[in-house]
């Protein structure tokens, strides 16, 4: 029967799905602002958001100007998004040939697997770490080699290495996934650790979306290195978020294959006028990071203090807990129902555990109050928040 002879049959038109996309797990993201407000039964105000590692700073001042004078939001983007390139190479100190801007670091991802990955192909992807790794193989029909970290945390050098060589009797991996600072344990991939894996036969994907909180890089590894990228994003450090602004630094033989594959105009205008206003104010962002940074160690202190919770150390800007002697989920329910959202884990390395993401230190007070960490809050020095608006 052809489809004008009656209604189109919704049976016949699943079977026509990929059967990998069809039976794979959907992603899960974090539930919008607004949303939350609404299911709570609270106004925005009352709302504390420390589940998605956003900065609560927001952009600086200039990203506001600089997007109400903007005049050419009917025009397309540049393709190649040169005047940002210009500007990432003063700020990464990398050549304008080996950088790539994408729509979030989350594009560059897919777009890695797409230019490397056939059905079958291997990724190594070393677990409890951001899930999109997981997610883009699926989808890019890849095979997830999954090397769980240890207890602390790092990582398992040798599974690592016998996954890579197909020493389990698959087929050599192309791709590793790292993610330094770890999202969600705040762990960074030392040196020592990461010259003995750019000595495996693949490429590295170091992605170095909260770098900035930890004050240190990878970035110029990649002129000496042909089978290293970072990844570097706006999101965290610069409070782009809602904007989708990451980029990549790549190896020089990778890039002509790169924008083969990479849509025309994936980053939007209003994004590329952000970043450009935040590159152009990087002390007032720098400042920021710094106060997201003191806050995070005042955070851990005070966590620490807290029976149920074993905080792990972070170089990132969160702090991820243990709960021990207590439900996490119904924990995470009673902050919520206070308005005050954090991140629930439960999954392979992750049971009974809550990510914290850093807020501004009244909220962190009011975190730690509903915590019962009442002491700490007594205890807190007020001159942080005399430098918010210098």
């Amino acid at each position: 029967m052809s489809f004008r002879e009656g209604p189109v049959d919704v049976n016949l038109l699943e079977r026509w799905l990929r059967p990998d996309v069809a039976a794979m797990d959907p992603y899960t993201p974090i539930v919008p602002f607004e949303v939350l407000s609404r299911r709570l039964g609270l106004p925005p105000e009352r709302i504390i958001k420390l589940d998605a590692n956003e900065n609560p700073y927001g952009p600086s001042p200039r990203v506001r100007d600089a997007l109400a004078r903007y005049d050419r939001y009917h025009v397309y983007p540049d393709p190649e998004q040169r005047l940002l390139r210009e500007a990432l190479t003063r700020y990464v100190e990398m050549p304008f040939e080996q950088i790539l801007v994408g729509h979030g670091s989350d594009e560059l991802i897919d777009l890695l697997m797409r230019l490397f990955l056939e059905p079958g192909d291997r990724v190594v992807n070393c677990p409890p770490t951001f899930g999109m790794y997981a997610f883009d193989t699926a989808i890019n029909q890849g095979k997830l080699v999954n090397v769980p970290r240890r207890t602390d945390f790092s990582l398992d050098l040798g599974g690592i290495e016998a996954a890579v060589t197909g020493g389990d009797g698959g087929r050599p991996a192309k791709l590793l996934f790292l993610c330094s600072p770890n999202n969600p344990d705040g762990s960074v991939v030392p040196a020592s650790v990461l010259r003995r894996l750019l000595d495996l036969p693949l490429i590295i994907v170091l992605d170095e979306a909260y770098a900035e909180f930890a004050g240190q890089s990878y970035a110029s590894w990649v002129r000496e290195h042909p089978n290293l990228v970072v990844l570097r994003t706006f999101s965290k450090w610069a409070g782009l978020a809602g904007l989708r602004v990451g980029y990549g630094l790549f190896p020089r033989w990778m890039m002509p294959h790169l924008w083969k594959v990479k849509q025309p105009y994936n980053v939007n205008v209003a994004g590329t006028v952000a970043a450009l206003a935040s590159l152009e104010d990087i002390a007032y962002l720098q400042e920021n990071v710094a106060r997201i940074v003191a806050e995070r160690e005042r955070l851990y202190q005070a966590l620490r203090s807290i029976p149920y919770l074993e905080p792990y150390p972070s170089q990132a800007n969160f702090v991820l807990c243990r709960v021990v002697g207590r439900d996490a989920q119904a924990l995470k329910r009673s902050l919520e129902r206070e308005g005050i959202l954090v991140r629930y884990f439960d999954k392979p390395g992750l049971q009974d555990h809550i990510r914290i993401s850093v807020g501004k230190p009244e909220e962190t007070d009011r975190l730690l109050e509903a915590l019962g960490a009442r002491q700490a809050v007594r205890d807190r020095q007020p001159v942080t928040r005399d430098r918010s608006r210098r």
